[in-house]
């Protein structure tokens, strides 16, 4: 068998919004990557094995490296292929904060148009599961109901894109697709996918139509099919890569060796706990031990992370 331990390991669904993000990633950046299917509503038991508790979708595994979140997925992909960079043009950072508004604002808008719409579709599964995650009734019909004004918020942001593609620019910062589009791009996905009529009105953005459009045609990158159970046995039989590192700017002077604990500040608010390993401004690493995949180090990004000592 192929050796796969330092392979991009990539456990997703395909209609995981999230995971379009990344997937558009790995077209900007030429990648070859392997997907191991997740299911859509728990149980997850072979992703918490890797995870630690963890159980939202995208995450990223190289190895016995388990990387959670799209945002520090994206950051270790830029870190270890730093050709294409997904930075283009004079972005040096600020499209990690526009990845907060897409995160969050511009994706909140989209959710109701989309459940709204499809709610009748929603199994009673999906619907408790997503309740479980989220801490809050899970509640289509007032979805259904805020659709109109979400529609109304999600057209002022997208005339927000307009005036941005204005010039003539084939992508939101230039010439070359990066993080700034890849960040936006996948709640049009997340809408074509359930709700297509909700674009409609994309004929008065001509601008944004076509950039959409260019990314569509990006892909994917080159992709490759593994088993869940086949992704495990790759974590056991490997080696976490990270190396110890204590940020001395931690602001609650965390150190390597101190038993912490990660959640998420918004939904899916599981606590991961382990050793901290490595830490900075932007990102925290954690060794745990499962019986299933022998140690790994699970990482995580700062901002959008809750971390705790003990």
């Amino acid at each position: 068998m192929t050796d796969l331990s330092n392979a991009i390991i990539f456990h997703q669904y395909d209609i995981s919004p999230f995971s379009e993000k990344v997937r558009t990633a790995f077209a900007i950046k030429g990648l070859v990557w392997y997907a191991v299917n997740q299911p859509v509503i728990m149980p997850k038991p072979e992703l918490l094995a890797l995870t630690g508790g963890y159980r939202k979708i995208p995450v990223m595994q190289i190895g016995a490296d388990i990387y959670c979140d799209s945002q520090i997925i994206l950051r270790e992909l830029e870190r270890r292929f730093p050709t294409p960079s997904l930075h283009v043009g004079q972005d040096k950072g600020l499209s990690w904060g526009l990845g907060m508004w897409t995160d969050r604002t511009f994706f909140q808008t989209v959710i109701p148009i989309i459940f709204g719409y499809v709610g009748k579709h929603i199994t009673a599964e999906f619907k408790q599961d997503r309740e479980a995650m989220s801490g809050r009734p899970f509640d289509v019909a007032a979805m259904a109901a805020a659709a109109p004004l979400m529609a109304d918020q999600l057209r002022a942001q997208i005339d927000w894109l307009e005036a941005q593609l204005g010039d003539g620019r084939p992508f939101l910062l230039g010439e070359k697709p990066g993080l700034a589009d890849v960040n936006v791009y996948y709640n049009f996905a997340f809408v074509r996918w359930s709700h297509p009529g909700a674009l409609d009105f994309l004929k008065a953005y001509p601008h944004v139509a076509q950039w959409e459009e260019r990314i569509k045609e990006l892909g994917h990158g080159e992709r490759k099919e593994l088993s869940r159970e086949e992704a495990l046995d790759i974590a056991r039989y490997a080696t976490p890569t990270t190396v110890l590192h204590t940020d001395e700017g931690e602001p609650n002077g965390l150190k390597t060796g101190d038993k912490v604990s990660v959640m998420a500040d918004d939904y899916g608010r599981d606590p991961i706990r382990g050793e901290l390993v490595s830490s900075s401004a932007q990102h925290i690493a954690l060794k745990r031990t499962d019986p299933r995949v022998g140690e790994v180090v699970v990482h995580f990004p700062r901002a959008g992370f809750f971390v705790t000592k003990g």
